[in-house]
């Protein structure tokens, strides 16, 4: 790598610490009196930020938003492709993996910006919500991408001409 692209490289934070909004109100459901959904996601670079806790952060009637800190977003250069498809996408998505709790609340335990990682999570039946990227994290994943990323030029395969080819076998 050149130094130039070193110095750079080294420049990029490795990660942020997240937190994760979820929402909890009245559902239209008359099945389940309570609708969950997460709601946005919050970043900083702050070291102090990792501690992980639950707490009421809003509340308007029966409509309470809930904050879990201590999440951390980590980018892997190996899942570089799956970020840079996320980014190029008309709505890009940072993927909030969740659990549920004994009391049907989701409970998250992973933040991530691929969606390779989010959908093997959905098909290991996790509850994945997808949120709006705040700026900071798209500046970064792009920076990231721009760094790590290089495409793979797609090779056409040349098709096998199987009428000439069963012709020969039957003239044998």
């Amino acid at each position: 790598m050149p130094t130039l692209q070193k110095e750079f490289s080294s420049a990029i934070p490795q990660e942020f610490t997240i937190s994760v909004v979820i929402q909890q109100s009245p559902s239209s459901n008359i099945w389940e009196s309570q609708q969950w959904e997460v709601v946005g996601i919050l970043a900083s670079k702050r070291e102090d930020a990792t501690e992980s806790k639950v707490e009421l952060i809003h509340q308007d009637g029966e409509v309470y938003r809930y904050l879990h800190s201590g999440f951390t977003l980590r980018l892997h250069v190996d899942e570089c492709e799956s970020y840079y498809h996320n980014l190029l996408s008309t709505d890009p998505c940072c993927y909030v993996v969740t659990t549920l709790s004994h009391d049907g609340s989701p409970t998250p335990f992973l933040v991530s910006f691929s969606f390779d990682e989010a959908h093997a999570y959905l098909e290991g039946d996790e509850t994945v919500y997808a949120v709006a990227v705040p700026a900071e994290i798209y500046r970064w994943a792009e920076t990231f991408v721009l760094t790590h990323y290089v495409p793979t030029k797609r090779i056409k395969r040349k098709r096998a001409d199987w009428k000439n080819s069963s012709e020969r076998h039957h003239e044998s």
